[in-house]
C-alpha cells in the first residue's frame, strides 16, 4: 500500500522568498529625497536662493541693468558652483551623522550601490537646479528689458553653458566623494572648502609645481569654464586630470571606505 501524498505548502503573498531587491531606481529616489529631508539641507538650499536674488539685485541696479543673458547666467550659477557641493556632502554623510546606516545597509547590504545612488541622486540634482538657473537668469533679463529699459542681448554661447553645467555636475561629485571619504560632516565641509584653496596657495609658492598646478588643481583648471571661455585641446586636458584627482579619486576611494567601514548601532 502506498503512502499518501503529501501536499507541499506554497509560500503566500510577500514571503521572504518572493520579496524582490530594492531597485537602482528606488534606491536614487530614496537618496534624492534625502537632500531635502533633513533642516541643514533645507537651510543651505534657501540660503542658494538668498544669495542668487542677492547678485540679480545687484546685477539689475548696477549699469541700468545692461546685462546679456549670458551674464546673468553666470550670476545665477556662481552660488551654485560655491554651495551645491555642501548639499553633496550632507547627502553622502546623513547616515554616519544621523546614525542611520544600521538601518540603509539593512535595507540594502551592497553599500556601492546606496553610494553610487548618492551619486547618481546629487548630478540629478545639480543639473535641475542649473536648469533652475537658466530659467531666473532669462527672467531676470526679461524683467531688466522690461522694466529698465536696458538692451536685450539674448545670445548665449552653447559653450559656456555647457560648461557651466560640466562644473555643476564635477562640484557635486566633487561634494559626495568628500562626504564618502571621511564620513564626517563637518571634516567633510572644511575639507572640501579649504583644501583646494590651501593646495592652490602652497602650490603657487613652490617653483616646481607652479607649472604643474593647471594640471593638478581643479580651481585653476577650470577657470576658462567659470569666465566663460571655450577651452582648447590643452585646456580639456587639464579639466580632465584635475577631475580625475580632485573628484574621480575622491568618489572611487570614499566607496571603497563605505563598503569596508564597520558599521555600529550607536
Amino acid at each position: 500500500m502506498s503512502a499518501p501524498a503529501v501536499a507541499r505548502p506554497t509560500a503566500p503573498r510577500g514571503a521572504a522568498g518572493a520579496v524582490r531587491p530594492v531597485s537602482f531606481a528606488t534606491l536614487t529616489l530614496v537618496e534624492w529625497r534625502k537632500q531635502l529631508d533633513t533642516r541643514a539641507g533645507r537651510w543651505l538650499l534657501v540660503t542658494i536662493g538668498v544669495v542668487t536674488a542677492a547678485v540679480l539685485a545687484i546685477m539689475a541696479i548696477v549699469d541700468g541693468g545692461n546685462h546679456s543673458f549670458e551674464a546673468f547666467l553666470v550670476g545665477t550659477s556662481t552660488p551654485m558652483l560655491l554651495l551645491l557641493p555642501i548639499v553633496g556632502v550632507l547627502a553622502a554623510t546623513s547616515e554616519w551623522s544621523q546614525r542611520t546606516a544600521l538601518v540603509t545597509f539593512a535595507l540594502e547590504p551592497r553599500r556601492t550601490r546606496v553610494g553610487l545612488a548618492k551619486l547618481v541622486s546629487a548630478v540629478a540634482s545639480g543639473v535641475a537646479f542649473y536648469l533652475a538657473a537658466v530659467a531666473l537668469a532669462a527672467l531676470a533679463h526679461l524683467a531688466v528689458v522690461v522694466l529698465r529699459d536696458a538692451d536685450a542681448a539674448w545670445s548665449l554661447d552653447l559653450g559656456t553653458a555647457a560648461g557651466l553645467l560640466l562644473l555643476v555636475v564635477l562640484f557635486m561629485a566633487q561634494g559626495i566623494g568628500f562626504g564618502l571619504v571621511l564620513l564626517n560632516t563637518p571634516a567633510a565641509i572644511v575639507t572640501l572648502l579649504v583644501l583646494p584653496t590651501v593646495f592652490s596657495i602652497v602650490g603657487s609658492l613652490i617653483p616646481g609645481v607652479v607649472d604643474a598646478l593647471p594640471w593638478i588643481d581643479l580651481s585653476s583648471a577650470s577657470t576658462p569654464l567659470v569666465m566663460g571661455e571655450a577651452p582648447d585641446g590643452e585646456e580639456w586636458a587639464r579639466i580632465a586630470t584635475a577631475s580625475l584627482i580632485w573628484v574621480v579619486a575622491p568618489v572611487v576611494g570614499g566607496l571603497v571606505r563605505v563598503a569596508r567601514r564597520e558599521v555600529k548601532s550607536a
